[in-house]
């Protein structure tokens, strides 16, 4: 049985799977979508085109689903907000709609938002994805599965951290964060550190993978190549595991250039 704060305001419209609990001044717009079990505390707001999937759980005061900040919203375009299961959201963070018709601002599973963190328009997180407190994500960003990113850092418009990598906090996210690497600030320039062995191993990766992450990070980093030569040396001289196959790919795909 769902419970709903008899001072909570939830508009005609809006659709409440089974279970959902609803805490006390909570604000849920007529456009939002609440799947079962998902627990809105005190004073939080979720407004728009909003999809919130099932056993997430919405701190008191985060924002979610309100109009992007971007200047080219033109009025009456219709975006969206969609969060998959069992994600966190933690207090005062803010998630904004797309700006485009149609555009979607998107958080997967499982995934840990922490306090005063902000998700732009269009930003994109897969599943497993962590940002710490107060971490602030431009638009069109785009993190993937199981990365972590420390708290207070911030991202540059259409930059993506790859998948199982950690940026250290107070980091200023200018160029793409390799996959699977750890990644920090150095005399204000961002510094690809090594291989995340330490994550991976707790993920289950094998240790051959692993081991030839750390072969592929030293021709990239560590052997004076050009990127190009770096990257043909990981291609010909490394076991092509798959998780090599994805930096290779990540390399040659960047649009801002990679860290």
């Amino acid at each position: 049985m769902s419970k709903i704060h008899p001072t909570a305001i939830v508009e005609d419209g809006a659709i409440l799977g089974a279970d959902v609990e609803i805490g006390p001044y909570a604000s849920i717009g007529r456009d939002v979508k609440l799947g079962d079990g998902v627990i809105v505390k005190q004073g939080a707001i979720i407004d728009g085109h909003t999809t919130i999937g099932e056993m997430s759980q919405i701190f008191p005061y985060a924002c979610i689903g309100m109009k992007t900040q971007d200047l080219k919203y033109q009025e009456g375009s219709v975006s969206y907000v969609e969060i998959g299961k069992r994600t966190v959201i933690r207090e005062f963070a803010t998630v904004h709609l797309g700006t485009a018709d149609g555009e979607k601002t998107i958080i997967g599973d499982d995934c840990l938002f922490m306090c005063y963190c902000h998700a732009a328009h269009g930003v994109i997180l897969g599943n497993h994805v962590i940002c710490s407190n107060s971490v602030q994500l431009a638009g069109d960003v785009h993190l993937e599965d199981w990365a972590i990113v420390g708290g207070c850092s911030a991202s540059h418009q259409f930059c993506t951290v790859g998948r199982h990598a950690m940026v250290g906090g107070m980091c200023k996210i200018r160029q793409d964060i390799p996959p699977y690497m750890l990644c920090d600030m150095s005399e204000g320039t961002m510094k690809v550190i090594g291989v995340n062995v330490v994550g991976l191993t707790r993920r289950g990766v094998a240790k051959d993978s692993v081991q030839a992450l750390k072969e592929a990070h030293r021709f990239i980093y560590r052997e004076g190549l050009n990127r190009s030569q770096a990257l043909d040396r990981v291609e010909h001289d490394i076991e092509q595991v798959e998780e090599v196959k994805h930096l290779v790919s990540f390399y040659r795909n960047s649009q801002r250039g990679v860290a």
